[in-house]
């Protein structure tokens, strides 16, 4: 009988959370494991290969502060949703009986989902067998973190078996976002990035010299599509064609907005992203996690505009720390202008080629199978 692995995904802004886990769950499933993947965000259109769904009553963070939790259409989340969300979570584990539960970057964020993830986690402790504990996380986590939520991180993780750290220590280190390193670098693995299988990147003829802008899933892309659309016209590479990807939660009227340009195509996120990338002169876009590691794998030179907030610092660490060791350049939204990205993109231009560094560990999809395996043995 195939192992069977239970991973609990939540997106509550972008969609990047919940791509990963796909392509985790993807990978999973081709290695030999069953793999249900729990889905509590909105439900998307999602490439599981041969590994199975099961989409909870979604929710979303109410805003870009992703303090407040509430339902897709805006309305707080009560204790009766709650309660429901719950129950039909821990019941799913009971039918399941799972050899792995994965829960995706808790207990290292996602705390607002305290009220399911606790309970989780008891009854999988409660489960005979017990299954492995394995906490799935991201390459950088929020920087601002008390040392009353990091000492309550490290309380939580004493539950867990393994963490898996989805990067690269050589390019960036967990413990440089993450102060509570050494109370879990015991049981700690660092997979490499997780990037789609090469033949997402098939070679294609479109988008040849073509400056590539990418705003995300579009929730907080605005800014950066505007700026885009200033510095192109005051800064170099305004000869070349534009592209303006645009996710589906850009609204409408965002959208309607962007100018209609014989030089700039505006079009939704494309599956063959990566073939543009590997075409294009220069990738601009935020930084989040899939973004950046398939800007590492395909794009010629890069422009980052990192989304961040008070509390939210993740993309911010991820992107100055790849400016650090030269590999891009990196402009501030606060404010993000037309002239600043333009100096941005001056800057990359003057630089070197991504293509000219040694390669970066992306075979983190291959290698959680590989872990996993061999803690379950």
């Amino acid at each position: 009988m195939k192992p069977r692995v239970f991973f609990y995904v939540q997106h509550l802004l972008g969609i990047g959370h919940v791509r990963r886990a796909a392509t985790l769950a993807r990978a999973l499933a081709s290695a030999g494991f069953d793999v249900l993947l729990v889905s509590g965000g909105a439900p998307l259109a999602l490439d599981l290969g041969r590994a199975r769904l099961h989409q909870l009553p979604p929710l979303r963070a109410r805003d870009e502060g992703l303090r407040e939790l509430s339902r897709l259409d805006g309305t707080p989340l009560d204790e009766t949703f709650k309660a429901a969300r719950t129950r039909e979570l821990l019941e799913l584990l009971r039918a399941e009986s799972p050899a792995i539960l994965v829960t995706e970057q808790f207990p290292f964020g996602r705390t607002q989902l305290r009220f399911e993830l606790l309970p989780l986690l008891e009854a999988a402790r409660a489960l005979r067998p017990r299954p492995l504990l394995v906490a799935s996380v991201r390459d950088v986590v929020r920087r601002t973190m008390s040392a009353e939520r990091v000492a309550q991180t490290l309380e939580l993780f004493r539950s867990f078996d393994l963490a898996l750290v989805h990067g690269d220590p050589r390019l960036v280190p967990f413990e440089r976002s993450f102060a509570g390193w050494a109370g879990i670098r015991d049981r700690a693995v660092y997979t490499g990035y997780v990037a789609e299988a090469d033949g997402a990147a098939a070679t294609i003829e479109e988008g040849r010299g073509d400056v590539v802008v990418s705003a995300g899933g579009g929730a907080v892309g605005r800014p950066l599509l505007d700026a885009a659309v200033e510095a192109r016209s005051i800064g170099p590479l305004g000869d070349r064609r534009w592209r303006l990807l645009v996710g589906d939660n850009l609204p409408a009227a965002a959208r309607a907005a962007l100018p209609a340009d014989p030089g700039i195509v505006v079009e939704p996120a494309r599956p063959d992203f990566r073939g543009l990338l590997r075409n294009a002169c220069l990738s601009i876009s935020q930084a989040g996690y899939n973004t950046v590691v398939e800007t590492l794998c395909c794009a010629d030179r890069a422009v980052l505009v990192p989304f961040a907030s008070e509390r939210e610092t993740e993309q911010l660490d991820r992107a100055e720390l790849l400016a650090e060791r030269g590999l891009v350049a990196v402009v501030s939204r606060q404010p993000l202008t037309g002239e600043s990205l333009a100096a941005g993109i001056r800057s990359a231009l003057g630089g070197p080629s991504l293509r000219s560094f040694p390669a970066f560990d992306l075979g983190g999809a291959t290698a959680t199978a590989e872990i996993l395996r061999r803690h379950l043995s």
